[in-house]
Parts: structure tokens; C-alpha cells; sequence
């Protein structure tokens, strides 16, 4: 069982190191340091280790070592987990997937710099390009917190007979991706297209001339109410419908970061995004994915009785 810790403990490490470069990611856009590096994949202006280099060029350079760093923890995630855990358990399943996922990532973000979708490109493109990695960051850290949270010792999730619990779940996680995507874009356009003034960036966001980034701005906060108001009563009727152990615990934890997103966000426009703001706020959206997942997993759980022999089993070392 000590090995089992370890691992938990291993597989939640990589869950917040992976956090943290999700928002130095963030921090590169935010700070227009996303050409640091030229056009250059996967050397840094022509170089391994560029001399001389600028701010722009270390802040980038950073985030590509520390993503580096992430696959080789990743890698190290699904060789541990084929060591202790037997053949079909979902652990070995949530490894994998998160392995696939994390090369999926680190692709999306060469593509962006090697099509120059950086620093000032206002293209729609970018726009779009952003909108699949950030799907994809989020599918990442699903599968990376799922194999945690089953080493851990969490139930397996079924999705066969499971009525319309199920089309619930999905609708709000569903929700919680499209607000991601428009939360990125504004993001984007507060980055290239900053307002001097509340006064002044309202104005824009309603301008039919002003450019596509700058009106898109709007469509999230009206999304952050819509989603935030689903996401409540969606956590709310799985609690009636799956009430007790860990149901309750992810419903009320979700309930909390929507009401404390939904107020990071107005102080967010009111301060006209600052990146210190931009951060927390990305932090907060990230809490609130994973909880969300971590409800639709408990909801979702299987019993100890529905599971194969192969997915209740380690490795047969381990049980001597």
C-alpha cells in the first residue's frame, strides 16, 4: 500500500505542477512574450540556449522548459502506473490518455509559434488556434486529475445506464468548455486591445467598428452568468439525485468557485484586466473544471460488485 501512496501522492504533484504551467503559459500571452523565442520550434532563436537573451526571450524559454519538464512527468505518470497497477484498471487508462493529450498540447503550442499565432498577430486564426489548445489543456487536466483522484482511492466511473444524470453532467462541463474558449478570447483581446477606461472598453465591445476580438470581449460575461446559473442547478439536482460521500463534497465545492469566479470576473473587468487578475482568474477557472470533473466521477461511480477482477487488481506483486 506505501507504493499505492506514492504514487497518489505523485500523480496529484504532476495535477499542480501542470497548473503552474498552465499560468506561466498564460503569463507568456499576457505579457507578449510569445515570440521570446522567434518562430523557432524547438530551439529559441535558432539556438538551445540563446546568448544574451532578452526578457521576452527568457519568460518564453521558461515555459518551454517547464513544459518540457511536464511531458517527462507524464511519461514517468504512465510507467509507474503500468508498474503497480494490473492490466485494464482505469489508472493505467487516465495515464495513457493524459500521456496522449500532453503531446497533442505540446504540438498545438509549436504549431502556434511555428505559424507565428504570437505576441501582436490579432488573427482570427490565433483566435481559433487558442480555443483548441485550451480544449485540449482542459481534456488534459481531466484525465491527470482522474488518475489521481483513482489512485487515490475514488470509485470508477460507468456511463452505460446511468439515465439522464448523465446528459446533465455533460451539458454543464460542455457549458464550462465553451466558457473557457470565450474567457481565452477576451482574454486575447484585452492583451492586444487594452481599454484605458471601463468607459472606454464598454464602448468598444459595442463599436460594429471596432475589430472582431474587441466585440467577441462580450460574449463572455453574458456565457460566465449563463454557465455559472447551469453549472448551480445542475450540481445541485446530482446531489438530490447521488446524495452523500464524495457527491456532496465536489457539489458544494463547485457551488463556492462559481460564486467566487463569477465575483473574480466583475473585479476582473472593473480593473480592465490587469495580469495579475488574468492569472487568478485562469487559476480559479481551472479549480472549478476539475471539480466539476471530480463530481461527474463520483456521480458516475461504479460500485465495488459492477467491477472486473482486472480493474479491482494491482500488479500481483504487490498483493503478496
Amino acid at each position: 500500500m506505501m507504493k499505492l501512496n506514492r504514487f497518489a501522492n505523485y500523480a496529484w504533484f504532476v495535477v499542480a505542477y501542470n497548473l503552474f504551467v498552465i499560468l506561466w503559459g498564460a503569463y507568456v500571452r499576457a505579457s507578449g512574450s510569445g515570440a521570446g523565442c522567434g518562430s523557432h520550434w524547438p530551439l529559441c532563436n535558432g539556438e538551445v540556449l540563446p546568448r544574451s537573451p532578452q526578457t521576452a526571450t527568457l519568460i518564453e524559454l521558461t515555459h518551454r522548459i517547464t513544459s518540457g519538464l511536464s511531458l517527462l512527468l507524464v511519461i514517468g505518470l504512465v510507467v509507474w502506473a503500468f508498474r503497480v497497477f494490473a492490466k485494464k484498471h482505469p489508472v493505467r487508462r487516465g495515464a495513457m490518455l493524459s500521456l496522449f493529450f500532453i503531446i497533442t498540447e505540446a504540438l498545438i503550442g509549436a504549431g502556434l509559434v511555428l505559424f507565428e499565432l504570437v505576441a501582436d498577430n490579432a488573427s482570427i486564426a490565433r483566435a481559433m488556434f487558442m480555443s483548441v489548445h485550451l480544449i485540449n489543456t482542459f481534456t488534459l487536466m481531466a484525465f491527470l486529475a482522474l488518475t489521481a483522484w483513482w489512485a487515490s482511492g475514488g470509485q470508477f466511473v460507468r456511463l452505460k445506464e446511468q439515465g439522464f444524470i448523465i446528459w446533465l453532467l455533460g451539458l454543464a462541463l460542455f457549458g464550462m468548455l465553451a466558457l473557457a474558449v470565450s474567457g481565452a478570447v477576451a482574454a486575447l483581446g484585452d492583451t492586444l486591445f487594452p481599454s484605458n477606461s471601463l468607459a472606454q472598453g464598454l464602448s468598444d465591445d459595442f463599436s460594429p467598428t471596432a475589430h472582431l476580438l474587441i466585440r467577441l470581449r462580450l460574449l463572455h460575461p453574458v456565457l460566465a452568468l449563463t454557465v455559472g446559473c447551469i453549472t448551480l442547478l445542475v450540481a445541485g439536482l446530482v446531489n438530490f439525485l447521488r446524495p452523500g460521500g464524495w457527491v456532496r463534497f465536489w457539489m458544494l465545492t463547485v457551488t463556492a468557485l462559481v460564486v467566487v469566479q463569477l465575483g473574480a470576473g466583475l473585479l476582473n473587468v472593473a480593473l480592465l484586466a490587469p495580469i495579475w487578475l488574468q492569472l487568478v482568474h485562469l487559476l480559479l477557472a481551472d479549480f472549478l473544471w476539475l471539480a466539476m470533473v471530480l463530481l461527474t466521477a463520483s456521480a458516475l461511480a461504479h460500485t465495488a460488485k459492477e467491477l472486473s477482477v482486472e480493474e479491482l487488481s494491482l500488479r500481483p506483486e504487490l498483493t503478496t
